[in-house]
């Protein structure tokens, strides 16, 4: 029912944009035919009305990928480097929280894990939502921060690292993926950090670890055990979920002949806030001087570039095979 819903607001969205232009083409002949001043205007009104539909509609067309239109569960993780390597993951996980709640996705803290002196070691948050998935997908890997560190004395320049990864969010998480009872290893433990005393003072945090491929999740935000196990178990498919995508996408790009950088060491983007300003994709080498806004959620100009970018490379990579020819 939920896919139903969601294949029908789209399909209604495009006959909806059919209609308007349908109409606007009369309106276009009418115009041409008999000029009025009064209908010009309102011509002029109506197309840029129907421009930024059509200019969704159309970056639509490149959220084509397997879970796009899912919502996401995005996991953010420190670097080496101690407090100043926390303190940058928790200015992305600002960074992504912000993004959401402007485009009004619902967003839900599954697991948080507080840094010694400030920031974050850890954290894991769900998004929920149409597409949030296939905008977000470009948004994994390391990502680089360089800026005067406010944790040194003597005001040193420092360059930290953190580690994003974006899962989809499986809504028939069972069926898409199957976890064996005999690969699991379930700990629990007692929480940390806020809570209550609840929390606190009974084992109800929850840590899984996968056997055969070596995935280990927690969560401890929930009250109860049972709660925490659910989560960790929905991290756990998602995480399993993704990595076949992965290892798809490797054997494709080793037919191809292609050389694939190993697990998640990648750098993506450099934010560098001293001695200039400036946030830059390494990938489709887009870049902006405006890193406040970038840092209070203004991604959507890098989540184009990069689904652009990667459209364009299948365009080129069917050249090379003579598929678009064909």
């Amino acid at each position: 029912m939920h896919r139903l819903s969601s294949l029908k607001a789209r399909v209604d969205g495009w006959r909806s944009l059919a209609e308007d232009v349908s109409s606007l083409q009369g309106m276009f002949a009418l115009v041409s035919e008999t000029p009025d001043t009064e209908m010009e205007r309102e011509l002029e009104e109506w197309v840029a009305r129907i421009s930024p539909r059509v200019d969704e509609l159309e970056f639509e067309t490149l959220l084509g990928e397997e879970y796009a239109e899912n919502g996401a569960i995005l996991a953010v993780h420190a670097g080496a480097g101690g407090t100043e390597s926390q303190d940058w993951a928790e200015m992305l996980l600002r960074m992504y929280i912000r993004w959401a709640e402007q485009r009004r996705y619902e967003v839900i803290v599954l697991d948080r894990s507080e840094g010694e002196e400030a920031g974050i070691k850890s954290a894991t948050i769900e998004m929920r939502g149409t597409y949030v998935y296939g905008r977000l997908q470009g948004e994994r890997g390391v990502h680089r921060l360089v800026r005067q560190s406010p944790y040194d004395a003597a005001h040193r320049r420092h360059t930290s690292f953190a580690l994003v990864e974006v899962l989809p969010e499986l809504d028939d998480a069972e069926e898409v993926v199957k976890i064996s009872p005999d690969d699991l290893r379930i700990d629990t433990y007692r929480s940390s950090g806020a809570g209550g005393q609840h929390v606190n003072k009974t084992d109800s945090a929850v840590r899984l670890t996968h056997l055969p491929t070596g995935i280990v999740v927690t969560c401890q935000n929930e009250r109860s055990q049972l709660q925490n196990r659910e989560v960790a178990m929905r991290i756990l498919t998602a995480r399993l979920a993704e990595r076949r995508l992965q290892e798809r996408e490797a054997e494709q790009a080793r037919l191809k002949g292609e050389h694939v950088a190993a697990g998640w060491g990648n750098q993506i983007r450099s934010y560098v806030l001293h001695p200039y300003k400036m946030v830059k994709d390494e990938r489709t080498r887009f870049e902006t001087s405006n890193t406040g806004a970038v840092l209070d959620g203004d991604l959507d100009a890098f989540i184009e570039s990069y689904l652009r970018w990667q459209a364009d490379r299948y365009v080129d990579e069917d050249d090379d095979t003579g598929v678009a020819s064909a």
